[in-house]
């Protein structure tokens, strides 16, 4: 699995909310199993919001007081991470 299945999958299957993009790397390795490094990790997420395919995990809700990182994919995203998990 690449790296970048790996995301697809675990925003497909999971809520991927962390404090911050070390904590993400780890919850989404856990959850897929895959086995990659973290720098594989960032070129996945910016190859995936280069493409379209997620929105940008950094966010700051209306009324928070900090950021927060979270995976979420787009329309495009969601077909690309159906076509992953086949």
């Amino acid at each position: 699995m690449t790296p970048l299945d790996a995301v697809l999958l675990a925003a497909l299957g999971h809520v991927v909310d962390a404090p911050d993009v070390e904590a993400g790397f780890e919850r989404v390795k856990e959850l897929t199993g895959a086995d990659f490094d973290f720098a594989s990790f960032r070129f996945a997420l910016a190859a995936a919001i280069r493409e379209g395919l997620l929105l940008e995990p950094i966010r700051l809700p209306p009324g928070a007081l900090h950021c927060h990182w979270r995976l979420e994919l787009t329309p495009k995203g969601l077909a690309a991470a159906r076509a992953a998990a086949r």
